[in-house]
């Protein structure tokens, strides 16, 4: 089964072609055998599921599978956002979960994602070991309970984890902010796992919630679930349609946020991150650092430097390597480029609900709209603009390009390169205190072309010397 490959996020497979419920079992067989090695078997685990096609009958399938090996599932009676399984696995105490999702992705996909006791996405020794399992499986081997008799057995239970989930939510978040403030957001949940989180966590709180997309769509309205510009016009037609002060999006099972000012304008993510680093020491009073993945603005580090913080370490992407620091309990913020974000006293995993209603706080409690905080931000750090492209290459190209970048040039864009990082594709550091990384993407097959500068002129430089090094390769 050398198709089963564990990426940054769990395994992913086109529906049908690689993501088959044959496939599905041998995968969860081989979590189920690993569980069984470490002796985790009996604390059990959540089996969650976001809202595509034939999700929660791949989720069955994944309960059967469990307790066809003896090990208990705890079944989300609903779609679940990722983050509200993670937290159900802590909260429990269980070995484990296996969500269904393939998270953002085009709709014709689907996945597992597996965490471990911890409640974050699981780190590679621990995926590298369940790929070795399964390689060796037959699908033979794979044991099966029927879902009906494992119920029987006492091996499977139905639960819901929202209400504990929303509790938690209400002991992060200062609610009393937000019903004072007379907020209007639209939400828009983009038919996924979010439905009945976000929006109605806010509403409760007392804030004018207008709801977008908050019913179930395997086809995503055509197009990817993924709470970025491109795919949030309807987002931007709605603020502007009924005058609110934000808007608030969640991709299919809730873990990244997307975020839109009062004029509709998109927010990158790498700007909310850095708000909220500035909000969250400025309003809580916690200690810590901060962590950032090596594609995650400087401008956090700017922040953090403001504020006497240290930037804890600049790791791989993927939200597995900054959640050790959650764990630890070293950093009072997480966060990478790709709409992730957790913070002190919450889950080793990213959660783009409570991202999302931690900036309807800041904006509450400040009385003023992001564009003007991030104008005040940046009087304090000086400015900081950034891009994130997609480069959908054939692999013979891809190959031809990463192979070039590990000779870095001497000047990149007309400016100096003085580093070259490589923990995670290639990253040169620029002389005026830019710089562009390129990688391969762990989920998607493209290669993704992350730059950073301090003026708009300066962004288009960086763009056309990137893609004069495409032409070139």
């Amino acid at each position: 089964m050398h198709k089963i490959k564990f990426g940054t996020s769990g395994w992913r497979g086109i529906l049908a072609e690689d993501f088959t419920f044959p496939n599905a079992r041998l995968v969860c067989q081989g979590i189920a055998d690993y569980l069984k090695k470490e002796g985790l078997a009996g604390q059990g685990v959540v089996v969650g599921y976001d809202t595509r096609f034939m999700s929660e009958a791949f989720a069955a399938a994944a309960a059967e599978v469990m307790a066809g090996n003896g090990v208990p599932s705890y079944f989300t009676s609903r779609a679940t956002p990722t983050p509200v399984v993670s937290f159900a696995i802590i909260e429990g105490k269980r070995a484990g979960g296996v969500n269904i999702t393939a998270s953002h992705n085009p709709h014709e996909w689907n996945g597992i994602k597996f965490s471990p006791t911890q409640g974050g996405p699981a780190p590679t020794p621990i995926t590298n070991e369940i790929e070795s399992l399964i390689g060796r499986l037959s699908p033979r081997e794979v044991k099966r309970l029927p879902l009906s008799a494992a119920r029987a057995q006492g091996l499977v239970t139905d639960f819901d984890p929202r209400e504990d989930y929303l509790k938690h939510l209400k002991d992060l978040v200062d609610t009393e902010v937000l019903g004072r403030a007379g907020l209007k957001v639209v939400v828009d949940v983009m038919y996924g796992t979010g439905q009945g989180y976000l929006d109605d966590f806010l509403a409760e709180a007392g804030v004018e919630v207008e709801r977008l997309h908050n019913y179930r769509d395997p086809y995503f309205g055509g197009h990817r679930p993924e709470p970025s510009g491109e795919f949030l016009t309807e987002l931007s037609h709605k603020i502007k349609a009924v005058g609110a002060d934000l808007g608030l999006a969640v991709d299919a099972d809730a873990d990244r946020f997307g975020i839109m000012d009062g004029t509709g304008e998109y927010r990158e993510a790498n700007e909310i991150l850095a708000l909220l680093l500035d909000y969250l020491i400025e309003t809580r009073g916690w200690e810590g650092g901060v962590a950032r993945s090596v594609a995650t603005t400087h401008l956090i580090d700017r922040v953090a430097a403001y504020h006497g913080r240290q930037v804890l370490e600049e790791t791989r992407v993927g939200f597995k390597y900054l959640g050790e620091y959650i764990i630890n309990g070293q950093a009072l913020m997480v966060g990478e480029e790709s709409e992730g974000f957790s913070m002190k006293n919450h889950l080793p995993e990213k959660d783009g609900i409570l991202a999302c209603v931690l900036v309807a706080e800041m904006v509450a409690r400040k009385g003023k709209g992001l564009p003007q905080l991030l104008n005040e931000l940046f009087a304090k750090t000086g400015p900081v603009i950034n891009r994130r492209i997609n480069l959908a290459l054939a692999p013979e190209a891809k190959d031809r390009l990463l192979e070039r970048l590990k000779t870095p040039p001497a000047t990149f864009a007309g400016l100096k390169v003085t580093g070259h990082v490589t923990i995670d594709g290639h990253k040169y550091l620029l002389e005026d205190g830019g710089w562009v990384c390129f990688r391969p993407s762990g989920t998607e097959p493209v290669v993704r072309f992350y730059l950073e500068s301090s003026t708009p002129e300066g962004l288009q430089r960086l763009i056309r010397a990137g893609e004069t090094l495409l032409r070139e390769g």
